[in-house]
């Protein structure tokens, strides 16, 4: 395995093909990031979810306040390829919306991981134990 600092690289015939940061945790079926912080969790999409989305022309996201089941529609994403439609991977309240995301979709092509989509404050653990580190994300996604 190939490392940028402490991040593991996807690597096909020699080529970087994206890096998968490991302090994050992932839903490798919707290819979605979180990241934990006590109670509150930022959730965004990965870089492999980009880029099998193409180029981003619209994201419709939850409100402020908006409490969400496991299962829930969280988001969905317009891209010049397809829409997708995006489940919350746990039970949240959400807490904050990224407003630059909502204007500019686009944002997160050239930056999936430090573009964040929605902050949330977790209502319930259950989904939790279904997100992986970055190298089982990895091999999910190799």
């Amino acid at each position: 395995m190939f490392y940028i600092g402490d991040s593991p690289l996807l690597i096909n015939e020699g080529v970087i093909i994206m890096s998968v940061p490991t302090e994050l945790k992932y839903e490798k079926e919707q290819h979605i990031w979180v990241a934990v912080d006590g109670n509150i969790a930022t959730i965004g999409i990965t870089d492999f979810a980009q880029e099998q989305l193409g180029g981003l022309l619209f994201i419709e996201l939850p409100e402020v306040d908006d409490e969400l089941a496991k299962g829930d529609e969280l988001f969905v994403v317009e891209s010049s390829k397809k829409s997708t439609s995006l489940e919350a991977p746990f039970a949240f309240k959400v807490v904050e919306v990224n407003e630059e995301v909502d204007e500019e979709p686009e944002v997160l092509n050239g930056d999936p991981y430090g573009k964040w989509i929605v902050k949330v404050e977790i209502t319930d653990e259950l989904g939790m134990e279904d997100l992986v580190a970055a190298t089982d994300y990895q091999a999910a996604i190799a």
